[in-house]
């Protein structure tokens, strides 16, 4: 994917490691260091998984993950093993909990770092780290716990160790690769393997290292894969095994199916078959779902023409330099080798040729897979950081070329050569100055429109609640803002708005002085403050994304003796379970059905109908008898459940705290 037509001349400047690493962990720092504390755990999917990673370091077990006291059996244990021991060392909160996921960016932008180092140069190592640091998808979604970003690091550094033991004749490397694949696996389950193996089985046989299959050591290395990921999973099998006689796939009262049933089949198969239950996932549509990949990938996704342009000019290359004696003449290589010996040439070469075909399948693998299967939006996460390398190592490429052509302009008097990619990058900085100033606009009217009114700390009040993607997309919320919501984002919107008005423009002038690397890396710092006011404004919405207010109000005017009841599924207030359940010492009651046939969309749902499930459920009969009665109880609903809980028990509420779209009520004066 690199032009190699024309001669280099002379090496082109690029940044030394230590100046990259400098930049790399200042913007690391205020990207993701910066951003631990606050806000908050949220709601749903991150207080529900710390909640499970909080029960391991309470109870020390590691085998059998429990959510609010019922079996959670569809994860797998690593990034719960992570952060339980995080727990033990900086106690339970927002920044242990979100921690690793920061540290597996910083993991990915460093074996970004390497690979493209050897297989581009200095320069697109340099792109390539500062754009998994600065991309949108990865900056959106470690702000709550999910394991994407660890699955993403082990199965680049298994990829990096398989490709560099073939090409630098070390062993060693081959059983990295097995036991980053194998630490994959406990991270997001099978899926680790099949993106893996469907990514170097064609570069193997297109490379021709299949014949030197003896070398990935397939016995040991498979045993010590084995001895990694799988007692863990004959562990939780003995611990949760079928209980009663289940029959077909939807469990009842003492009927379940046990774990590897669940796990393998059910979380599996069914899911990439859209027949999972419960069925509490969306499918993206399919435009959205392709388009949305420029969002995940953005800035870096305005350089994709360009590398498009160069994979296609190059394309009866690709396979010229994958295999050990394929190739050009020596002359082309003497040709080509002015800045280093011919070996380095010849060895570099053909190893960005086998990077980019492995990088290439295995983004390209794994965005069809899931485009196939049911997905999220962030499940595609693996195939961002091979897309930004890829990119990074053409924009580089051209970059370089573009210097050296000039060079020679220079020296001979001769017109101008058109190099192939560089209208597409200077376009690219046009596209980014016309995006940065028609943004930088709508903030300045969101401003203007808001100037005399006052600060409002709960910004929920003020959203017009579009639905937009009935809300299961990251950035629905962002639709609903209005003229009076951007009171409580001033701060944050004018920092955004001063970096895309400045970055952009400043990143052209660059271009147009031909000053590349100091244009291309105002791309990453402009995305860099961008997203710390971004991050800014993330946290106003917290009244809205969390509970954890509600969980200090309970903590502080309550007792150990209450009772704290959900109505409907602890998901809705699972950072209430989290910061309480010590204080409570027993689990949340949940006003719903238990082990409900129709599912509801609850993650409670399958463990709820093992016969030694905690009888924390509740119908609103019960609930009814119970308000007012014995110890104190609390009782918590979103927007959408209100009205029910005012109707069942009219006259008996008394309020307590309302933030955004939940009330908490209680049944005495406080």
């Amino acid at each position: 994917m690199t032009d190699t037509t024309k001669p280099l001349s002379r090496p082109a400047a690029s940044p030394s490691a230590l100046a990259t690493w400098v930049l790399l962990l200042a913007v690391f720092a205020a990207i993701y260091l910066a951003a631990l504390h606050l806000p908050p755990l949220l709601d749903d999917a991150d207080a529900t998984h710390a909640q499970a990673a909080a029960h391991m370091a309470e109870t020390g077990d590691l085998v059998t993950l429990k959510v609010n006291g019922i079996r959670y059996l569809e994860k797998p244990p690593l990034p719960y093993w992570i952060v339980a021991g995080l727990y033990k060392v900086l106690g339970e909160n927002a920044y242990a909990t979100h921690l690793p996921n920061a540290l597996a960016v910083l993991g990915c932008a460093w074996i970004a770092w390497l690979w493209c180092r050897r297989a581009w140069g200095n320069r697109a190592a340099l792109y390539a780290a500062l754009g998994t640091l600065t991309s949108f998808g990865p900056f959106l979604f470690t702000r709550f716990f999910i394991p994407e970003a660890l699955l993403s690091f082990l199965l680049l550094v298994a990829l990096y160790c398989l490709l560099t033991g073939f090409e630098s004749l070390r062993p060693g490397r081959f059983y990295i690769a097995w036991a980053a694949l194998a630490l994959a696996t406990l991270t997001k389950g099978l899926i680790a393997p099949i993106f893996f193996f469907a990514a170097a089985i064609p570069t193997l046989l297109l490379s021709g290292y299949w014949r030197r299959w003896r070398q990935l050591k397939p016995v040991s290395g498979s045993l010590l894969f084995l001895l990694i990921a799988v007692p863990w999973h004959v562990l939780a099998g003995l611990r949760n095994p079928t209980q009663g006689h289940p029959s077909g796939i939807i469990p009842t009262i003492g009927n379940v199916h046990g774990f590897w049933y669940f796990y393998f089949l059910n979380e599996h198969v069914f899911r990439f078959l859209g027949l999972r239950f419960p069925h509490d996932y969306n499918r993206l549509p399919f435009v959205a779902y392709w388009l949305l990949h420029l969002v995940w990938v953005f800035p870096w996704s305005l350089f994709f023409p360009a590398a498009l342009i160069i994979a296609w000019r190059t394309r009866h290359t690709w396979l010229q330099h994958l295999h050990r004696d394929g190739g050009q003449t020596v002359d082309f290589y003497l040709d080509h080798a002015v800045r280093e010996d011919v070996a380095s040439y010849v060895f570099r070469l053909k190893f960005r040729t086998r990077s980019a075909w492995l990088l290439g399948i295995f983004a390209a693998f794994t965005i069809v897979f899931f485009a196939l299967s049911t997905n999220q939006e962030y499940y595609t996460w693996p195939a961002w950081i091979p897309l930004v390398m890829l990119t990074a190592g053409v924009l580089a490429s051209i970059e370089e070329t573009w210097e050296s052509v000039r060079h020679e302009e220079k020296q001979s008097g001769s017109s101008k050569t058109r190099v192939a990619g560089s209208f597409w990058i200077l376009n690219a900085h046009i596209l980014f100055a016309v995006i940065g100033a028609g943004v930088a606009a709508a903030l300045i009217l969101g401003l203007w429109e808001s100037r005399n009114l006052p600060y409002v700390s709960d910004i929920g009040t003020l959203l017009a609640h579009r639905a937009v993607g009935d809300y299961s997309l990251s950035m629905s919320h962002f639709f609903d803002l209005t003229g009076p919501s951007f009171a409580a984002l001033r701060l944050p919107a004018i920092i955004a708005g001063v970096a895309l008005l400045l970055g952009p423009t400043t990143g052209l002038g660059l271009r147009l002085m031909r000053r590349n690397v100091a244009a291309t890396v105002s791309v990453g710092l402009t995305a860099a403050v961008f997203l710390v006011a971004a991050h800014i404004a993330f946290t106003r919405f917290e009244p809205m994304l969390s509970s954890k207010q509600l969980a200090d109000t309970i903590i502080q005017k309550g007792s150990a003796t209450d009772d704290f009841i959900i109505y409907g599924d602890q998901s809705d207030a699972s950072s209430v379970v989290f910061y309480t359940h010590r204080f409570f010492g027993h689990p949340a009651l949940l006003v719903m059905e238990r082990c409900s046939p129709h599912g509801n969309g609850s993650s409670m749902v399958w463990g709820s109908c093992y016969p030694d499930a905690p009888d924390i459920f509740l119908t609103e009969d019960q609930l009814s008898a119970l308000w007012g009665q014995g110890n104190r109880h609390w009782l918590f609903a979103q927007d959408t459940n209100r009205s029910k809980v005012q109707q069942l028990l009219a006259g008996k509420l008394i309020p307590v705290q309302t933030i955004a779209d939940k009330t908490l009520w209680t049944d005495r004066p406080l």
